[in-house]
């Protein structure tokens, strides 16, 4: 059961991550469980996030995997919650004399990213056609947990993301970064 019972402010969805993954036993900078993170990600993704549209593709998640120069190399597999948060635009804020008649939106994405040793049951992973499961903005609720079942069962497909849940990673980190 969800302790939220009202939206969340976009802010502190990471905490919310955090506390996800802690109650569930994982450490976000100690990942030791990729499925218990899984679940916990499965979790967050059903939290309301409020000063998002969703309507608007405001709010959804990707999965992404490879290796990274960002990452020291390793392979990873990078769990993350995209936000888009609009802004209305300011009349106080004009310098230019123009005024900004739509505001603008900023992306922002917490990312739970997990890092792995070469294992010979991984080898390959870096080499998948795909990189990623490609944005996913259906709405809280069923058709959300049902996409992100849809996920990983397109995951499920390749052998090296099968291993990637049973492998142990080796660092972790939970990050809230603006995304452009």
């Amino acid at each position: 059961m969800l302790p939220w019972a009202v939206p969340i402010p976009w802010r502190s969805s990471p905490d919310a991550f955090a506390q996800i993954l802690r109650r569930r036993g994982v450490d976000p900078a100690a990942v030791t469980d990729v499925e218990a993170a899984w679940c916990a990600f499965g979790e967050f993704l059903d939290v309301e996030v409020d000063g998002v549209d969703p309507d608007q593709d405001g709010d959804g998640f990707i999965i992404q995997w490879g290796r990274h120069s960002w990452n020291g190399g390793r392979l990873s597999l990078s769990l993350t919650r995209q936000l888009i948060v609009h802004h209305d635009p300011d009349p106080e804020d004009d310098e230019d004399g123009y005024e900004d008649d739509y505001g603008h939106d900023e992306f922002w994405q917490v990312d739970l990213t997990m890092c792995f040793d070469d294992e010979p049951d991984l080898a390959g992973l870096d080499d998948l056609e795909a990189r990623d499961t490609g944005f996913t903005f259906d709405p809280i609720g069923p058709a959300r947990t049902a996409a992100l079942a849809g996920a990983r069962a397109d995951l499920e497909r390749h052998p090296q993301l099968r291993a990637v849940w049973r492998a142990t990673p080796v660092s972790s980190e939970l990050s809230f970064d603006s995304a452009c």
